[in-house]
């Protein structure tokens, strides 16, 4: 869709007013101080200006003319009006500086404040919303978008402050010559019509430039993750092209809204100019009636000019606000998002094992396009389209005792990791109830239900910290606790050899470890949590062999219970019972020789495991 068709199209172009002024009464409710600080500055340098019209009026009539008349001034006159010029632009000064830093200082708390109620809304919401929202528009959004809705916050104190002198100065207009300040005030609604339709036509340009910015933003994620994959395939280029591809299209869209700022911020600035000649012309025609005179007409120009100034802040407002109104809209798109997961009240043991149990559980993957942050209101992701197929598990029921190790064992595809996720509540299932010691997950208040269940995935994620931190995460955990989760996990030896041992950061994604040492990080992370539930979704396939089975083994000193994702034939031996899942159904249970003799699928993929493709 061209940005012609979008403007003259886009539903919310005619309460684009209605909506710049609800956007500006929602910032001046969240940095209230600030935007006193700086009303009150604009408000004190609004009073001089208008004060310093009567000052250099006066020093005309009480010291200049007296001055040139006499041939001499008196020292106390010169005094007195050194004084006032000065006394008057100090004042000035002063209200310049409260009225900037009141400015700066809102523009700052709203970004300050919008980036962690953003953060903390991503936080809350589900796994199934972050799927449907590319994690570079998710940066954008945060960034750019948030630094875009409070970029009216910059000319907000002077436009709201400079009311006062337009009132003022506009009274002292009528009462000097009527018909001279109906010309002057002929600017204000030429103004307001030119500003009507540039902000039509920023507003389609600006969205599509804030849509350009989250696209770029995720392409240039995407690259930095797969950086190894882009070098080892040799696509350098094609990346280079995709990104450059989009980056040229923001380019254009942002040399489009500087085209259109060019032409708009010379007109607003050369209006009052034109308003000024204009009173000056019919002002010397009034003047040659004997209407006025040349004082009060130089009077009328000098007043006239400070509302020169409000125009133009107030063009530098209107200027600014689509792009706020784009952002806004953008921010207030997560924010305003109704998905959450809740939690209930209800509370469960905090020592022992956990006993787990599924009842009829199916869960489908929504499968759905990425949504635009700009237009997203559902609540729910959409169906699939009719026809397509969709992946999740279909109806599996199954029991866990306390301390008991299972395994979850089925081809790719078939759903264990699916089942995996929503064992520890990372979805929600769509039809059934999962329980933990009879109580359904769904009813278990936040805390508990963080302290009772831990997953570690296949995928490890480590931060750009140092190994104790990267097990730690933070919370209060002795040295003592630490080494002994290591210990479970089998990291303790390679942890040692490090040559700042836990004191040694680890790189960005923890780069510098291999995938078996991130893993065994990541599963002591996990266990110095002493988990009630812990959940392993194939979370030692980088681990050789020998240490998986010495890391299962150690888990059977812990009093946990254990659910295991499993493909390799000795992790499945180390299971108290395997559950096969085929399908997205928990088809067949018991241990590994009952079900490797008697059940013929579950045999055929252990065999398949263990021979490998045929070469």
């Amino acid at each position: 869709m061209s940005t012609d068709t979008s403007a003259s199209t886009h539903p919310d172009d005619i309460a684009l007013f209605g909506r710049g002024r609800d956007l500006i009464a929602r910032q001046l409710r969240r940095a209230p101080r600030e935007f006193a600080v700086g009303g009150l500055g604009t408000t004190l340098y609004a009073a001089m200006t208008i004060i310093s019209s009567f000052v250099v009026g006066w020093i005309t009539d009480s010291v200049l003319l007296p001055a040139a008349e006499e041939g001499s001034v008196a020292a106390t006159s010169l005094a007195a009006a050194a004084a006032a010029v000065v006394g008057v632009a100090a004042l000035r000064g002063v209200g310049i500086t409260l009225r900037r830093t009141g400015a700066y200082y809102a523009q700052h708390r709203l970004q300050f404040r919008d980036r962690i109620e953003v953060t903390d809304r991503y936080l809350d919401l589900p796994i199934e919303w972050h799927r449907r929202h590319p994690t570079g528009q998710l940066l954008a959004n945060v960034n750019e978008d948030v630094e875009s809705a409070s970029f009216v916050a910059a000319p907000l104190p002077m436009a709201f402050g400079v009311v006062l002198m337009l009132i003022v100065t506009a009274i002292l207009l009528i009462l000097t010559d009527p018909f001279l300040a109906l010309i002057g005030f002929l600017t204000g609604p030429a103004i307001m019509i030119i500003n009507f339709f540039y902000q039509r036509r920023m507003r389609a340009v600006a969205a599509h430039a804030q849509r350009l910015r989250a696209e770029v933003a995720e392409i240039a994620h995407e690259s930095f993750d797969a950086a190894l994959v882009v070098k080892t395939l040799g696509r350098e280029d094609a990346e280079v092209g995709r990104f450059g591809a989009q980056s040229n299209a923001l380019r254009d869209r942002m040399v489009e809204v500087g085209r259109l700022r060019a032409a708009f911020d010379p007109i607003i600035e050369a209006l009052p100019n034109i308003g000024i000649l204009a009173v000056l012309v019919v002002g010397a025609w009034r003047v040659d009636q004997g209407v006025l005179t040349p004082g009060t007409l130089v009077t009328f120009a000098y007043l006239f000019r400070l509302v020169a100034l409000p125009m133009r802040v107030f063009g530098w407002l209107l200027g600014e606000l689509p792009r706020s109104v784009v952002g806004m809209d953008r921010v207030e798109s997560v924010l305003g998002e109704r998905e959450r997961v809740s939690y209930g009240a209800h509370a469960v043991a905090v020592d022992g094992s956990a006993s787990a149990a599924a009842d009829a559980v199916g869960y489908l993957y929504p499968e759905t396009e990425y949504a635009d942050l700009s237009s997203s209101s559902s609540t729910a992701a959409p169906e699939a389209p009719n026809g397509e197929q969709r992946r999740g598990i279909e109806s599996i029921t199954l029991s866990v005792p306390p301390g008991a190790t299972v395994a979850l064992v089925g081809a790719t595809g078939s759903g264990k990791s699916t089942f995996a996720h929503l064992l520890v509540r990372l979805y929600d299932p769509d039809r059934g109830e999962i329980c933990l010691d009879g109580r359904g997950l769904v009813d278990l208040d936040r805390d508990t239900l963080a302290s009772s269940v831990s997953i570690v995935f296949q995928e490890t994620f480590l931060f750009d910290d140092t190994v104790f931190n990267n097990i730690t995460l933070g919370e209060e955990f002795t040295q003592r606790e630490v080494d002994e989760a290591a210990r479970i996990a089998q990291a303790d030896g390679f942890i040692s050899e490090l040559e700042d041992g836990y004191a040694t950061l680890v790189g960005e994604r923890g780069a510098s470890l291999s995938g078996g040492q991130r893993q065994r990080i990541a599963l002591a992370r996990a266990l110095i949590r002493r988990p009630r539930l812990l959940v392993l979704d194939d979370a030692t396939s980088a681990v050789d062999p020998a240490v998986e089975g010495e890391i299962l083994a150690g888990l059977r000193e812990l009093d946990t219970t254990v659910v295991i994702v499993a493909y390799r034939r000795s992790s499945i031996l180390l299971a108290d019972e395997v559950i096969y899942i085929e399908d997205g159904r928990a088809i067949a249970r018991g241990n590994h020789e009952q079900l490797y003799a008697k059940h013929e699928p579950y045999r055929a993929l252990i065999d398949a495991y263990e021979q490998g493709p045929e070469s």
